[in-house]
């Protein structure tokens, strides 16, 4: 992960502070062996592989004989299309979740805070194949891993999309420049820049996209968090638990109509709801650290007690799985959907292995006098939240 202000081969030179001003959200960079000598993070038998586990997302897009078709997986070994078949892609999302080697090679754009980052996809495609033209709603950074790649793009005035296909496919693509791409090489696509790329031979590239969630999936997750949170604080007796009242009410001859005093109160109520920065901070925390409906953490299967756990993670420090997402702020950190206030003590360690995703056993051993810490550890130890071992 490159530090803000070091100039970085990931980004052609630009030092993560500069590629943010000039570039994030505003205009596309094209990066010509931003990884030197970069092998796929998996091969494509262990794609396939992957694209057959029921826990892994997988899609296989085919445009035979003109015609677009989508299946989503998982796909046994059989199911999928010869290698030697022209015009099909197999896309793999969150591959981060399934190994480390993706997860070290997205950890490269942690110069991005995590709350933004979503996930590695990797696209296999053989001669021809592609998802056709169209046009992502978040940043995306597009890395060639193998084989090559030519990419059209450009910014659209039209964005409508062709009736009938099972994927959105712009039905006016206009580009305004075109690249070949061979591994190494990277593209990176603000939001709603139309792209369209196609294999040139067997290839895979990498995707690594970040969550921009829309004002109306925001607003509603929040007002659900906001309405749980009341019912927490209430214990039954406060704002939350108090009951709609109208004393008033006369008496009706349209029995069916809405009546005005009951929407004038309700309004009343809604009117009187808020909220502050504090608590905005714990619903994103806890949505953004939410794990997907996918993802299982595997607990060791003969877990450490405490006792050993500390003497292993003093020698070999400790590390979060790659699929645990640690998130903090001021107030309160926030793991896998969980919302913990942050004690005095938690400060000394948290932030930093929040941070870096490991501590060292030299580290380790400075804190481990600490048994707050090391009890909370090995829980998460025990919960598959984290590894001891920061070097495997």
């Amino acid at each position: 992960m490159p530090l803000p202000d070091e100039p970085s081969t990931l980004l052609g030179g630009l030092s993560p502070a500069q590629f943010m001003r000039r570039y994030w959200q505003k205009k596309p960079l094209l990066i010509r062996q931003a990884i030197p000598g970069i092998q796929a993070p998996l091969s494509r038998d262990e794609l396939f592989d992957l694209a057959d586990n029921d826990d892994a997302e997988s899609r296989l897009i085919t445009h035979f004989r003109q015609s677009w078709a989508m299946e989503h997986g998982p796909f046994a070994p059989d199911e999928l299309p010869s290698v030697k078949k022209r015009d099909w892609t197999l896309l793999v999302q969150g591959v981060n979740l399934h190994d480390d080697r993706a997860r070290s090679l997205l950890d490269r754009f942690r110069f991005i805070p995590d709350a933004r980052l979503d996930d590695l996809m990797i696209s296999y495609a053989t001669d021809g194949g592609g998802v056709g033209a169209h046009f992502d709603s978040y940043d995306v950074f597009l890395l060639q891993v193998h084989g090559k790649r030519r990419w059209r793009f450009g910014a659209q005035r039209d964005l409508s999309l062709k009736e009938g296909l099972p994927l959105k496919v712009l039905q006016h693509f206009e580009a305004d420049e075109e690249w070949v791409l061979e591994p190494g090489d990277m593209l990176y696509l603000p939001p709603h820049i139309a792209h369209d790329g196609v294999a040139e031979g067997e290839c895979m590239t990498c995707s690594i996209g970040f969550r921009a969630p829309s004002a109306a999936e925001l607003s509603g997750q929040f007002l659900y968090h906001l309405a749980e949170r009341m019912e927490e604080m209430s214990g039954g007796r406060g704002k939350g638990e108090q009951r709609y009242r109208d004393p008033t009410q006369p008496a009706v001859t349209n029995p069916a109509q809405l009546p005005p005093l009951l929407v004038e109160r309700v309004g009343a109520i809604l009117a009187n709801i808020e909220w502050t920065e504090k608590e905005v901070a714990g619903f994103l925390g806890t949505y953004l650290s939410e794990p997907k409906a996918n993802v299982v953490f595997d607990a060791p299967q003969r877990p450490l007690n405490e006792k050993r756990f500390i003497e292993r993670a003093k020698q070999s420090g400790l590390k979060l799985d790659r699929k645990t997402v640690l998130l903090y702020d001021k107030h309160a950190y926030f793991l896998n959907g969980e919302r913990e206030l942050m004690s005095p003590k938690a400060r000394k360690w948290l932030p930093e292995l929040a941070d870096k995703r490991y501590l060292e056993g030299k580290r380790f051993v400075t804190l481990s006098g600490e048994s707050s810490m090391t009890v909370l550890l090995h829980e998460w130890y025990c919960a598959g939240w984290i590894q001891v071992d920061a070097n495997a």
